[in-house]
């Protein structure tokens, strides 16, 4: 399995004068899960080079397994301060694309035209794309195979208008996310705060929140189990 993971590259928080970027467990955590499970993978960001850490992700209490194993990762580390610029990777050569949040997609990932073709090869190729918590705003213009929206009539869930309210940013970023989900024809759904929520459909996998991201991997590793006829738990061969 080759999965590309597909990062921010974004680090103000609109004109708060505040830093933002990636959630560091909305990476972590999908990648030693989809690494333990065999997939090599690569990762890629607007600019390359090393992404930009939401600083409130790194505090104490936002802590988990998955971010502290990072932190002893030297690999991993490398990986990460090492991205490779987006618009020189190609959907074919990998079998999955996934996109971990943070509020810094919400500014570079919409238009992004670049991301915008990759995904759209994922998509013609029947390959499936994964997004969790504000990354799913990567797909708001992303068509289908039909010239729709890529989102309309799918089950989809992202980082709730609920959410962004009680992290005090509703004015700050450039849409509502959910918002924009339903606006699109998506048939968006959500749980309550902060909890666990994937949707699945067909090939598109998403999440809604930070403790979303590793479900939402296991989602996409289920897909790619039955794409290949291979155990998305130990990369062997089902028969």
């Amino acid at each position: 399995m080759k999965i590309l993971i597909v990062l921010t590259s974004h680090d103000q928080l609109g004109n708060t004068g505040k830093k933002t970027g990636l959630w560091l467990e909305e990476f972590a955590a999908p990648y030693y899960l989809l690494k333990d499970a065999g997939a090599s993978i690569k990762l890629a960001s607007p600019k390359g080079g090393q992404p930009p850490l939401d600083p409130k992700s790194e505090l104490p209490e936002n802590q988990t397994h998955a971010t502290k194993r990072f932190r002893t990762d030297g690999a991993a580390q490398a990986e990460l301060a090492n991205t490779e610029e987006l618009v020189y990777l190609l959907a074919s050569d990998f079998d999955a694309v996934f996109y971990p949040g943070g509020h810094g997609p919400m500014w570079d990932m919409p238009d992004n035209a670049a991301s915008i073709a990759l995904i759209e090869d994922f998509v013609n190729a029947g390959k499936p794309v994964a997004a969790v918590c504000h990354a799913p705003v990567a797909l708001v213009n992303v068509r289908g195979k039909d010239g729709e929206y890529l989102v309309k009539g799918k089950r989809v869930t992202g980082f709730s208008n609920a959410e962004e309210e009680a992290v005090g940013l509703t004015t700050v970023v450039p849409f509502l996310l959910e918002d924009r989900l339903r606006e699109l024809g998506g048939n968006y759904s959500k749980t309550s705060n902060w909890m666990p929520y994937v949707q699945v459909a067909g090939n598109l996998v998403t999440g809604q929140n930070p403790a979303s991201s590793g479900p939402a991997a296991e989602a996409l590793l289920e897909l790619l189990r039955r794409s290949t006829g291979t155990s998305a738990s130990t990369g062997k061969t089902s028969r």
